[in-house]
């Protein structure tokens, strides 16, 4: 598919035939990156919903339109906009497949202010491109809150992430999840950006996850109904998870997933270490194998760019083994997914858990 990187379609206050049916035609009726605007009750302020980062996380443009299919002639508290973004890797065959289009790159690492860009690659020049496009039609409207809507590669709870944690992170938290992560990780994702308000990202769940899709509608519901956004209360209290960090295969080293050790090259996870997520995985406990070439198969960088794994894991014969009581999330056995992203991510437990 041909695309072009300088369309980004603008449409307000949607007729039902621009919604169409259902969330499938809704997304295939689109052309490209597309801004949806609601008016509200009042329209000097504005609250703004990002979803379709990647392709392959389908619970927002869901929520969104079964959001716009509901609403009828009712207004929210304040004018609102969506932002459908990789609209031409969510279409691709089958729908909600590809996290972006073959041959691409993953837009969610293409901002940031500390992104460098190679000026002699033109495809992350057009993709770098885009994200100034996304990013523009954010702060346009002066947003008093930016929410981005994702879901996680396999099954777990929903959870929130923000780069500051306050009073006003902690309540829009609130409205997704009883988890909210502090994350000051560099990899060029839109939450690096300052957008001079509060942001979450929201993992709303896995995406074939029925749950998932609740979670996202059901925020958008509370949000757009909420009179003042600054006096929120927290919809339940909310758990802090400060600092994690992406647990990944170094260059050209081999991904298996196995239920017992079958002497594979490279890392082998077990086949169930989904079921880590959100739980603890404890001291001395095993999560996979390794080849001869051990812990240095794999990276986990700090903040300040140093490979900390040793602090986590060490081997024991050739397994991979915890060294400390840790929490785990977004882990996932989708080969495709692990390998372009990350393993998981992993967070030292605190102490009263162990």
């Amino acid at each position: 598919m041909e695309i072009d990187f300088n369309e980004i379609n603008y449409v307000t206050d949607p007729t039902w035939q621009v919604i169409h049916a259902d969330y499938e035609q809704f997304l295939l009726s689109m052309t490209g990156p597309t801004v949806i605007d609601i008016s509200g009750e009042d329209n000097t302020k504005c609250r703004v919903f990002v979803t379709l980062l990647q392709g392959d996380e389908p619970s927002g443009i869901i929520a969104i339109h079964r959001y716009l299919e509901q609403k009828g002639n009712t207004r929210p508290a304040t004018k609102l906009r969506f932002i459908i973004c990789s609209v031409e890797a969510a279409a691709s065959r089958p729908l909600f497949s590809k996290r972006f289009t073959d041959g691409g790159i993953d837009i969610n690492r293409c901002f940031g202010n500390q992104l460098v860009v190679n000026k002699e690659d033109l495809l992350q020049r057009n993709y770098q491109h885009r994200a100034n496009l996304i990013k523009h039609a954010i702060e346009e409207v002066q947003p008093e809150m930016v929410i981005d809507l994702h879901n996680a590669p396999s099954s777990g709870p929903a959870f929130a992430i923000s780069a500051l944690v306050n009073t006003e992170t902690l309540s829009l938290a609130s409205f997704f999840s009883s988890t909210l992560i502090l994350s000051d990780l560099k990899i060029g994702s839109l939450m690096e950006h300052n957008f001079h308000c509060p942001y979450i990202t929201v993992e709303c769940g896995g995406s074939e996850d029925e749950q998932a899709h609740e979670v996202a509608f059901a925020g958008i519901i509370n949000i757009a109904n909420c009179q003042h956004i600054g006096y929120i209360h927290q919809k339940k209290s909310v758990d802090v998870i400060y600092r994690p960090l992406r647990l990944q295969l170094k260059s050209n080293v081999k991904l298996s997933y196995a239920k017992h050790d079958e002497g594979y090259n490279g890392i082998t996870l077990k086949n169930n270490i989904e079921c880590f997520n959100f739980g603890s995985a404890y001291q001395d406990q095993m999560l996979g194998w390794v080849d001869g070439e051990g812990l240095n198969n794999l990276n986990l960088i700090d903040k300040d760019g140093t490979n900390v794994l040793a602090d986590y894991f060490y081997i024991r014969e050739n397994q991979l083994v915890c060294r400390h009581n840790l929490r785990l999330f977004k882990a996932t056995n989708n080969k495709q997914k692990a390998m372009n992203d990350c393993l998981f991510y992993v967070v030292k437990a605190p102490v009263n858990e162990a």
